[in-house]
Formats: C-alpha cells, sequence, structure tokens
C-alpha cells in the first residue's frame, strides 16, 4: 500500500508557472506507475499526465501537450508535475495517483486504472 501527498498548489496568473509534487510513502515507489488528474468545479475528474515505473516513458492530455511536463524521482519517492503557460482552464484540483504494476513500460490514463489517490492540491489560474 502507499500513501501520497500532493503539495506545490497555489494562486497564479495566467502565463504563470507552477510544480506540483506529491509524495509517496513506502519503500517500492519504483513499483508504481503515477499518474496525475484534475476536477475542475463542475466536471469530472479527468487524466492529464502519467509515466512509468522507471520515467523512461510519458504521456499527456492533449490539452496540457507541450505545456506540463510529468516526472519522478524514485530515490525521493516523489512524481512531479511542471505546469507552465498556465491558463484560467487549467484551475482545478490536482491529484496524484498510483497503481503498483509489474509492467515496466506501462502508463495509464483511466482513473479506474489506479488504486491509491492523494488528496489533491487545488490550482487556481486568474486572467
Amino acid at each position: 500500500q502507499v500513501q501520497l501527498v500532493e503539495s506545490g498548489g497555489g494562486l497564479v496568473q495566467a502565463g504563470g508557472s507552477l510544480t506540483l509534487s506529491c509524495a509517496a510513502s513506502g519503500r517500492t515507489f519504483s513499483s508504481y506507475a503515477m499518474g496525475w488528474f484534475r476536477r475542475a468545479p463542475g466536471k469530472e475528474r479527468e487524466f492529464v499526465a502519467a509515466i512509468t515505473r522507471s520515467g523512461g516513458s510519458t504521456t499527456y492530455t492533449e490539452y496540457v501537450k507541450g505545456r506540463f511536463t510529468i516526472s519522478r524521482d524514485n530515490a525521493k519517492n516523489t512524481v512531479y508535475l511542471r505546469m507552465s503557460s498556465l491558463k484560467p482552464e487549467d484551475t482545478a484540483v490536482y491529484y496524484c495517483a498510483a497503481r503498483y504494476v509489474a509492467c515496466g513500460t506501462c502508463y495509464y490514463t483511466k482513473t479506474n486504472d489506479y488504486a491509491y489517490w492523494g488528496q489533491g492540491t487545488q490550482v487556481t489560474v486568474s486572467s
């Protein structure tokens, strides 16, 4: 089992940048594929980015491609989401998620793919 704690959210002007962090408990972080999701007011939770166990492969929703970067540091049990060129429509609660996997080259983009979730961190982008 793994516990996830997000941090780094806040208020930023449009065009600005933020980096979210997700710290995981446990000693087997490198056995988990990780993902970032977000939920905007009045909307369903949606996929943002995902990364494989080793960090060798990543994928993004088209709405953030070229602006957001997911990365991980397995030595620090942490996954990051670097967000740049932020837009008001990026305003949401951002969640990290973990899935224990044997596959070293797999990433996952659906909410139901993940068993473990953090509590979320609010990102607000002002226009």
